[in-house]
């Protein structure tokens, strides 16, 4: 298969301060105070902590140990909300690398056009220059790359590999060419002997088909993200049930998509819209793994 590689690229580098000319002369260097991962959550928007209800954003990055001065590998951004908090949590001693599809797995997508393709291989280089001009002078190093494209040099330097609603599109077209196999082979390579493979899925019931939970209407098994994980090398550490909603229990012909915040089934029927609202966000399992030392 031919692969488009995207080049990243690009650290924040702080520039060097001229020694003093004698100690007495010297000001003390003035650092930024440290900021707790609450204040962090307090600034957002108020759209993104209307969130906060089903994602638990403090309780799952605790959950998978990212801390300050980490550097995390975050697949498919998206629209960066977990982003905008991430930022700033890492700090000037971290490093942020974004992590989106397989460039050869965009064309399965219905919607994709030669436009949005195009568009689409500017990706790492928009990220990293939207990510440092985010992060200002006390942010981490932004990078980005492609699965299937992962640059060498990154192999080994990743404390977490944080894949949040990630999975099932790979999932969906494993078949095609192996996207999901290769997408954990590379979290596994860019970690570091020990590190954290942290993932929030949307969580399919044992009992339903496998031809449901495919992927293809966004439910995985929590059975096959396990074994998944496992086959790339990974070890199977802990879960949590902080981001489950026992609310959501979806039909064989449901799609997690009905749901907040799309709903994109009811923008026709009020009365579908409510009952979906109540039901809030999806059932999510919060699964994490390790590589082995």
């Amino acid at each position: 298969m031919n692969r488009i590689v995207v080049v990243l690229g690009c650290l924040a580098i702080a520039a060097c301060q001229p020694e003093p000319a004698n100690e007495a002369a010297s000001a003390p260097e003035t650092q930024p105070e440290p900021v707790s991962l609450t204040a962090i959550l307090d600034a957002q928007p108020d759209a993104a902590k209307a969130r906060y209800e089903y994602r638990h954003p403090q309780e799952t990055i605790e959950f998978f140990g990212i801390e300050p001065g980490m550097t995390v590998v975050e697949a498919l951004p998206g629209g960066a909300w977990y982003t905008k908090i991430l930022l700033p949590w890492l700090g000037k001693d971290g490093r942020l690398i974004g992590a989106d599809y397989s460039l050869d797995m965009y064309p399965n997508f219905g919607f994709a056009t030669e436009e949005f393709l195009a568009e689409q291989a500017k990706w790492a280089t928009n990220f990293i220059a939207w990510g440092l001009a985010e992060a200002g002078e006390n942010g981490p190093g932004v990078a980005a790359f492609h699965f299937g494209s992962m640059p060498g040099k990154l192999a080994g330097t990743a404390d977490v590999v944080f894949m949040v609603r990630a999975l099932h599109n790979l999932a969906r077209f494993e078949s095609v060419d192996g996207f999901l196999t290769e997408a954990l082979g590379e979290s596994f390579a860019v970690l570091k002997p020990g590190g954290t493979l942290g993932i929030v899925q949307h969580h399919a019931r044992d009992e339903m088909s496998d031809e449901f939970a495919d992927g293809s209407k966004g439910y995985l098994k929590k059975s096959f993200v396990i074994a998944a994980a496992e086959r790339a090398g990974f070890e199977f550490v802990a879960e949590s049930d902080i981001n489950a909603n026992p609310k959501d229990q979806p039909s064989e012909e449901d799609i997690v998509w009905r749901l907040p915040p799309t709903l994109g089934t009811s923008a026709n029927d009020p009365e579908l819209r409510a009952e979906l609202e109540a039901i809030g966000e999806s059932n999510r399992m919060t699964l994490k793994f390790r590589k082995p030392e």
